[in-house]
């Protein structure tokens, strides 16, 4: 019962995205035809509480739940690696309709079509992992 808290907060993250229209097709199809705002407003503050909230973490030596301090390294600064990463998602999330997070939260609303989808993008992760030590990174 230890993990029913994130559980509790994961339920209602996903009711939140449901009912701001996040994971809207509709507002996705805007957003990457430059159309409407909504989308990117999410968006930026979603990064904005993300740097806000590891600034705090790591200016505050904030422990986990197990008592250890929160370390988070650095990452390589490869260009490439993020220019192609990025455009796969993107490819992959325009063709879909829908990022990977919510979609999850769209078919606990009924959209059981998002199963195929959820296939895939688990087999493009299996790859992935199968071709990561010959990809560059």
């Amino acid at each position: 019962m230890r993990l029913s808290r994130f559980i509790l907060i994961g339920i209602l993250f996903g009711i939140t995205l449901y009912k701001s229209e996040a994971v809207s097709w509709f507002r996705i199809y805007e957003m990457f035809h430059f159309q409407s705002f909504h989308m990117y407003g999410i968006i930026f503050s979603a990064i904005a509480i993300g740097i806000l909230m590891v600034q705090w973490i790591k200016r505050k030596h904030i422990k986990s739940f197990d008592g250890h301090e929160i370390v988070i390294n650095p990452k390589d600064r490869s260009v490439p690696r993020y220019i192609i990463g990025g455009f796969i998602f993107g490819l992959g999330w325009a063709l879909a309709g829908v990022c990977p997070g919510p979609m999850f939260i769209l078919m606990g609303s009924g959209a059981t079509v998002l199963v195929v989808f959820l296939a895939s993008a688990m087999f493009g992760t299996f790859v992935y992992g199968l071709l990561r030590k010959r990809l560059p990174h």
